[in-house]
């Protein structure tokens, strides 16, 4: 987490002061893609990998669901290498082999991608005086481009390092206050339609994040301010 103390004046119009974001599948390519590659890379059985990991995410973003490991690791609850033991157990080679439990979700997520015109998105957001925080559910893989953090945000969370994730309520007014501003004050944008949900329970004007274009296209609406 990082933050400044003086806090920028408010869009014109808009009284939207800051924008939170997501990390995988908005500043980086989908996680479908990063996922299916490491299947594809590591021989993994896509029918086992769903029936495992499906039901924990259903779980994961479910207000009533119970803990899984999906929970345990995105708040720092559960040792990444326990998960990673966890999951290899279930999984099935399609050559028969054993799957390697040791470095999986360095594997699982060795396709992420930067997505430049994100990027890009953050810088001008802080060019015309909004202030950014990045908001991250973590897997345990500490790939984040951390070196790039101060240019492209204000405040960064990350799940496992504040001991709460998405969707819960607490993580959003956390990232809010990172940001000194009150919810009502911030756009979320995501890639995961519960994420965005619970944003805007607590106030947030939600965008659920598909393509850069229409992301920077609602931003600009939402802000009025020329992002480009």
């Amino acid at each position: 987490m990082h933050e400044h103390s003086d806090v920028p004046p408010a869009a014109p119009g808009s009284g939207l002061r800051g924008v939170i974001v997501d990390w995988g599948g908005v500043l980086t390519n989908p996680i479908s893609d990063t996922v299916s590659a490491w299947l594809a890379a590591d021989l993994i059985d896509r029918a086992a990998y769903l029936a495992v990991m499906r039901p924990w995410i259903i779980q994961a973003y479910d207000e009533n669901g119970t803990d899984n490991p999906i929970h345990q690791l995105e708040r720092g609850d559960c040792d990444p290498a326990e998960f990673e033991r966890q999951l290899a157990a279930q999984l099935i080679r399609t050559d028969g082999a054993q799957v390697p439990a040791t470095g999986l979700l360095g594997r699982m997520f060795a396709g992420s991608v930067a997505v430049t015109e994100m990027y890009d998105l953050m810088r001008a957001l802080r060019r015309a005086g909004i202030r950014t925080c990045l908001l991250s559910n973590s897997w345990g893989n500490d790939d984040y481009p951390r070196h790039l953090f101060p240019e492209l945000f204000d405040a960064w969370v990350i799940s496992a390092e504040v001991g709460m994730r998405k969707p819960e309520e607490r993580i959003f007014l956390h990232a809010a206050g990172q940001l000194g501003l009150p919810p009502e004050q911030c756009v979320f944008i995501d890639d995961i339609k519960a994420n965005v949900e619970a944003a805007t329970a607590v106030g947030m004007v939600g965008v659920h994040h598909s393509q850069p274009p229409a992301t920077a296209a609602r931003l600009t609406a939402l802000l009025g301010l020329p992002l480009g």
